[in-house]
């Protein structure tokens, strides 16, 4: 699985808007930010674990790679204002659930509702909100599942409930989000309504993919006498 380096808190890009927008609570707002890193280790732990376990005992592999990221500074001033609330640390763990965020990609999208249902099984993570696009998709076609779950982390002074967002999706919804994600930055389209209507066929076809591979999978447990698991 995939491991990335978490980026440092005071990178240059970083620093300037700490201290715009949180010069008077600079060490508070670190402080949450490696908490928020903290408990992404803490999930991803978890998540890897399963992954090893499945690996050994059943040779499968129901995770892929897993990402991760901390939301960046701006993102999170920009929301908290588009929120219309104060832009301080308190806002940050009142109003943001998604500041710490991980994406666990899978094979097929049985593993999706399989790694979901592990994951919240753990007797210490809680599921706060859940949202499914894969069964209920957006209108633009994005797919993916998103939970928000709540984690215990331990400090040395304190044990602290943190929150996570999850997005558990296949390879291929991941590959039509990358690309979606691209093309919405780009600023000079001639015919968006048209792209947008392409990249709604595309989303569709992944989609249809996904069922077929699904299917295959299906056939090939069933030729061996073995019973895979169902979304």
């Amino acid at each position: 699985m995939k491991n990335e380096p978490q980026k440092t808190f005071l990178d240059p890009i970083t620093l300037p808007v700490i201290q715009k927008h949180f010069l008077s609570q600079a060490y508070s707002f670190q402080e949450l930010m490696m908490m928020y890193s903290c408990a992404i280790r803490e999930v991803r732990t978890k998540l890897e674990v399963l992954n090893d376990e499945l690996s050994m005992r059943h040779r499968s592999n129901p995770i892929e790679f897993i990402t991760s990221r901390i939301k960046q500074p701006l993102s999170i001033v920009d929301k908290l204002k588009r929120y219309q609330v104060p832009v301080t640390v308190e806002s940050i763990e009142t109003y943001l659930n998604d500041v710490a965020g991980i994406r666990v990609i899978c094979p097929f999208m049985d593993d999706i509702y399989a790694v979901r249902e592990m994951l919240l099984k753990q007797d210490d993570i809680t599921l706060i909100r859940e949202k499914d696009y894969i069964r209920a998709p957006k209108p633009n076609g994005y797919r993916s599942l998103h939970l928000i779950v709540e984690i215990p982390v331990f400090f040395s002074d304190q044990k602290k409930p943190m929150r996570v967002e999850v997005q558990i999706r296949t390879i291929a919804m991941d590959f039509w989000a990358s690309v979606d994600h691209q093309l919405k930055y780009k600023q000079d389209l001639q015919n968006p309504e048209e792209i947008s209507a392409e990249l709604k066929e595309c989303a569709d076809v992944i989609a249809q993919t996904d069922l077929r591979m699904l299917s295959i999978k299906k056939k090939l447990y069933s030729d061996e006498g073995e019973e895979p698991s169902s979304p």
